[in-house]
């Protein structure tokens, strides 16, 4: 998945193989030293305002032309739990985001 980087309140658009875009807001970005990967937490923008929302975590790589970013999901289990540990550590009890 394509991910273009939009300049209001940390927007990205997402573009799937068959061309269709998706407005994203990006919760936060980290690095894995273990893994030496760059990783992205997103969530829907048209959820930013509701209870509760749809978190999505990928790998952040440079794309094949060197032009942008992908987003590539995260396949290995035990990088998954690494990820997953990470976001749990910014949530409280009730799963809400603290920074």
């Amino acid at each position: 998945m394509s991910k273009k980087q939009n300049n209001d309140d940390n927007l990205i658009t997402l573009i799937d193989e068959d061309g269709n875009e998706q407005l994203f807001k990006e919760l936060f970005t980290f690095d894995s030293d273990d893994y030496g990967k760059s990783y992205i937490f997103i969530y829907p923008a048209e959820q930013e305002n509701d209870d509760s929302v749809d978190i999505q975590a990928y790998i952040v790589a440079d794309n094949k032309d060197g032009d942008g970013q992908d987003l590539v999901p995260i396949e290995d289990d035990k990088e998954w739990d690494m990820v997953e540990q990470v976001l749990n550590t910014f949530l409280d009890d009730d799963g809400n985001f603290n920074a």
